[in-house]
Order: structure tokens, then sequence, then C-alpha cells
């Protein structure tokens, strides 16, 4: 990671669940470009060692304990990134959790669980963000995924969030559009990430893993190469969205 490419200097970032995987890897890659990243997840230690390594890089990166699926913590994250650089450029929405089950095996708690986080905690953290990238002309990138295109058995919950994810970004583009706020959706297949690690259904646990064994998975930094792409666009281009699967996954 370097800070020499400065294609984003001069902007201001909030990448949410950027304590490991998707998140990690995309903060490094916009700091590495030339953005300010605040970095927010439940996991401080975790943050703080990223921050240490951009600013070792040359970058600039604060960190913030925020679980966003809570409302009084989406308002104070915002409130820290904008009161610390005066400006909000860029809004990764990424955290989220995967629990797969059969339905009819499901954990009503789980399901809500998923739902709060997957997409009531990315709708209200876009919300709380909008006036701010209203006046920045900024650019939201909402990590959704292939279940939010296929509905796998087993999936049923998390594809709903994801299928929802996908459709709050849409309506959200046409509602932002005349602003010249940017809207894009991504869309991973299988990555290597600490994803799966909380599923509790011991079977579609062991899918998954033997998944992960028999192809060659995409890296987080595959995905965030996707985001700084999109991101780094001449304000006329809006990416609306990238499905990005491995070359060996079918579905």
């Amino acid at each position: 990671m370097t800070a020499a490419n400065s294609s984003l200097s001069g902007k201001v970032a909030l990448v949410t669940g950027a304590s490991s995987g998707i998140g990690e890897a995309t903060a490094a890659a916009l700091a590495a470009a030339g953005a300010k990243v605040a970095v927010a997840a439940r996991r401080i230690d975790r943050l703080a060692t990223l921050v240490s390594r951009v600013e070792k890089a040359g970058g600039t990166a604060l960190a913030i304990e925020a679980d966003i699926a809570k409302g009084g913590d989406i308002t104070a994250m915002v409130d820290k990134v904008v009161s610390k650089w005066g400006r909000l450029d860029i809004l990764v929405n990424n955290a989220g959790v995967m629990l797969l089950a059969p339905a009819a095996e499901a954990n009503l708690d789980d399901w809500r669980r998923m739902i709060e986080l997957n997409l009531i905690g990315l709708m209200g953290t876009t919300k709380a963000a909008l006036p701010h990238l209203k006046a920045s002309k900024g650019h939201v990138v909402n990590v959704s995924s292939v279940a939010g295109r296929v509905a796998n058995p087993g999936a049923s919950g998390y594809a709903a969030t994801k299928f929802g994810v996908v459709a709050f970004s849409e309506s959200l583009r046409r509602e932002v559009y005349a602003d010249k706020v940017r809207i894009t959706v991504i869309e991973p297949g299988l990555v290597r990430t600490e994803l799966g690690d909380h599923i509790t259904n011991e079977e579609f646990k062991a899918g998954l893993e033997h998944r992960l064994a028999t192809m060659e998975a995409l890296t987080a930094e595959d995905i965030a190469n996707a985001i700084l792409f999109a991101v780094s666009q001449p304000p006329r281009v809006n990416i609306n969205e990238i499905l990005i699967r491995p070359t060996d996954q079918e579905r």
C-alpha cells in the first residue's frame, strides 16, 4: 500500500465493516489513492491496527468504533467524520453478516440480525450521510452479493437482505441523480473472508468451506480494486453495478 497514487486526493471516505475482509482492503485501497479514510466497525483494536498500517504507508485514517445496527452509533459515526475533516465524499456500506440455514430451520433472531445490519443499518447510514454527500456531489457504494441476484436454497434470509440492498440502491439512484450523487452496487461472488465464520448451521458452514477448498475464490483486494475503479471515474460516469464472480464459480 502506498499513498503515491493521488487520484482521490482531497476526498474523504467512510468505510463500514472495516475491521477485516473487504472493508479493510477497501479502506487501504482508498487511502493509497489519496483519500482520507474513516474506518468503522465494532472491533476497535483491529481498526487501530489498520489505521497504523495506513499511516505508515503515508496515508490518513481515523478509527471509529460503531455498530451500525444501532441508530445512535450511525449518527455519531457520520458526525465524527464530518467534524474531523469537514466533508464526506465517499460512503462504502460494507458491514454485513451471512447466517445460512434452510427456511424451515432458520432462527428468527438470525434473520432479524441480518435485516438490521445488512439492510436497515446500510439504509440508515446512507440516510445520515446523504446531506453531506449531496453537498460534495459524492458517491455511495453498497456492497451487496451475487446472492442479491441469485437466491440459493439455504440463503433465503441472506438473499432477502441483499436483494433489498439492490432495490434500495436503484431507488436511491433515481432520487439523487439530479444532485450529482452517484450510486454503485458491488455484487461479489465467493470471496475468501471471515464472512462464513458466523454461520451456525454446521451443514451449510461445511458446504461453504468445501466450496472455498475446491475453488480459487476472490480475494478482498479483488473487490477493493473494483470499488476503487468505480469511485475513481470522472463525475459524469456512474458505474451502477459490478457483478464479480470467481472465474470458476458457476452460480
